[in-house]
């Protein structure tokens, strides 16, 4: 069967059940991001911590990106594509059962270190899944044909928020953080047991589902496009790699665009929550509302995808990019300047802005690498770790609770601007490279 003008056939090979396969497990992955975003809030309510304590949850989670990225890409190179996926498949499974002992210890530790190790799992998938998708066809359409794979995670995303909300905010003890202050040692030991349990469930549940795709991906056989070369000549690629500007400045800018797309999905919970309290609801209403707003942002999110992808056939990527970056600002700065629902309606259009970027970024900075590609990837996926830095400077900001006589949870979205103009930067300079 011959594919020469298909996105997904190379040399008269199809790789459609391949492009599927893998296509999915983006979807997985953004599931796990995106159920995660509202467990900083749940944290600090079921520990009694601060929003600071709370994001470690961020840190742990993007710093298992960050600390395994290199060691994927080794491992990868040395095996395969396929052999990266399902270490990754593993990995993720692994984490989502030590939720269950992390609950049996009742120690937030615990879950942080699940987290790490659930997250490690997702970097083997990351920095072998992206690659992949850009090898199963044409050199001509690979931006394209990772654009499309991407619409599915926020997809994923979707599935991940709606488990957040229904199957653990809206289960967990509506005691508001002020009452669970003043409980007793033995009465808050009580309530973390029954909302840890609560917690878990879902983890628990997605961790099947991540056995079974292992089981399946296991038995089918896939291509090895791009693992011709089995050598580990780290430094020398890596100076190869670093030497070329695209690519170098393409980690940058993923740094800060994966910063600013956790910082607007972790903390609109925070955003919404004083909203929604000045206008009179109690404190678990607020956060439940918020939730639904974030859930909208991602069906926006999830649509602009697919039409940014359709747009790509006739502009620029750096030039779309760079479009979107300034719009993206301009809405954060309604998001700091208003104080009320529109603000909220403001971070809410954020994300039509976001979903371009993740793929386009990493399309235009792996372009032209070839097998190079699976170090280049490992680089951006480390640059992930502006998911873990970006929310947590920005959670001490939003403990100041006022800030220059604004509250505090506006004026930290400051950081949010400041990464969508380096985004914008690197679009413009993408659009002016010469080809």
């Amino acid at each position: 069967m011959k594919n020469n003008n298909s996105i997904f056939g190379k040399d008269g090979v199809s790789y459609v059940l391949p492009f599927v396969l893998i296509t999915s497990c983006f979807a997985l992955w953004g599931f796990a991001n995106d159920i995660t975003n509202p467990m900083v809030k749940a944290f600090s309510k079921i520990f009694r911590m601060s929003a600071t304590d709370g994001a470690l949850v961020q840190v742990a989670f993007y710093g298992g990106y960050f600390a395994m990225a290199f060691p994927a890409a080794m491992f990868i190179r040395r095996f395969s594509y396929k052999a990266g996926v399902m270490l990754g498949l593993a990995l993720y499974a692994l984490g989502a059962f030590l939720f269950f002992p992390a609950k049996m210890t009742g120690e937030y530790a615990m879950f942080l270190m699940a987290y790490f190790i659930l997250t490690c799992g997702l970097s083997f998938l990351e920095t072998s899944c992206s690659p992949y998708i850009l090898t199963m066809g044409p050199q001509g359409s690979a931006t394209r044909r990772l654009n499309l794979a991407q619409s599915f995670n926020p997809m994923g995303s979707l599935l991940g928020m709606y488990v957040a909300m229904n199957f653990i905010q809206a289960k967990l003890n509506p005691m508001s953080t002020a009452e669970r202050a003043r409980l007793s040692d033995q009465q808050f030991e009580v309530l973390k047991e029954h909302d840890l349990s609560v917690l878990i469930m879902p983890y628990l549940a997605i961790g099947a589902v991540i056995l079974a795709m292992l089981l399946i991906i296991s038995m089918v056989k896939m291509p090895k496009n791009g693992d011709n070369d089995k050598s580990l000549n780290v430094i020398p690629t890596l100076k190869r790699i670093l030497h070329i500007p695209h690519y170098r400045e393409g980690v940058v800018a993923q740094f800060f665009y994966v910063g600013v797309q956790i910082m607007c999905w972790t903390f609109i919970i925070q955003y919404g929550t004083r909203v929604f309290m000045n206008e009179g609801m109690t404190e678990i209403d607020a956060e439940v509302l918020s939730q639904q707003y974030n859930i909208v942002a991602m069906v926006i999110f999830c649509c602009s995808r697919f039409v940014c992808t359709f747009l790509l056939r006739y502009l620029n990527a750096g030039q779309l990019l760079m479009i979107l970056a300034i719009v993206g600002g301009c809405l954060v700065v309604g998001v700091i300047m208003l104080q009320n629902v529109w603000g909220v309606y403001c971070l809410v259009a954020v994300s039509a802005c976001m979903s371009l970027m993740f793929p386009t970024i990493y399309g235009i900075a792996l372009e032209g690498l070839g097998d190079d590609a699976k170090f280049g990837a490992a680089g951006l996926i480390m640059a992930i770790l502006g998911g873990s830095v970006m929310p947590a400077m920005q959670a001490s900001i939003i403990d100041m609770h006022e800030v220059m006589g604004m509250p505090a949870v506006n004026v930290s979205f400051v950081l949010p601007l400041v990464c969508f103009v380096v985004i914008s930067v690197y679009g413009y300079r993408t659009m002016r490279r010469p080809k």
